[in-house]
């Protein structure tokens, strides 16, 4: 049992789809809208974190943020899900930022726990809160979670 749990922890990550293609548009802080090789456009969802809606306080300065990431740029996605609307749900890389984290750092977005699989978010977005920065500067009233 032990020897089948560590293949599938060293394997997994190998076994992940992968996709690859220019960010097209950002619909929101935490969704993007990516064109593959095959000029199909695909929904893509930021895994393990959870920004602002567009009408919420930040919703706006958080597209802004993973637009000035990835809008327009090369992103290869770690597809690790698909959720409930069929969209591939993934940790996204543009060169060698990690965008996923970079939004928590930034304090555009929080990690959505029940979800969340790397402890180094939950580290940065502490340090976010700690620092104000981004969402965290708001009265606490107004940081309502998605």
């Amino acid at each position: 049992l032990l020897l089948l749990l560590l293949l599938l922890i060293t394997l997994s990550p190998a076994l992940a789809d992968i996709l690859t293609g220019r960010v097209i548009g950002i619909s929101d802080g935490d969704t993007f809208t990516l064109l593959i090789a095959d000029q199909r456009e695909v929904k893509i969802r930021l895994a393990e974190i959870d920004a602002p809606e567009k009408a919420q306080p930040y919703g706006t300065k958080s597209k802004q943020a993973l637009s000035a990431l990835a809008d327009g740029k090369q992103a290869r996605v770690a597809v690790q899900t698909i959720d409930q609307y069929g969209r591939p749900v993934g940790r996204v890389s543009v060169g060698s930022t990690d965008v996923n984290a970079a939004l928590v750092q930034q304090g555009a977005a929080w990690v959505y726990r029940q979800y969340a699989h790397d402890p180094q978010l939950i580290d940065l977005e502490r340090q976010a809160k700690a620092a104000r920065r981004g969402l965290w500067a708001l009265p606490k009233a107004q940081r309502i979670p998605p």
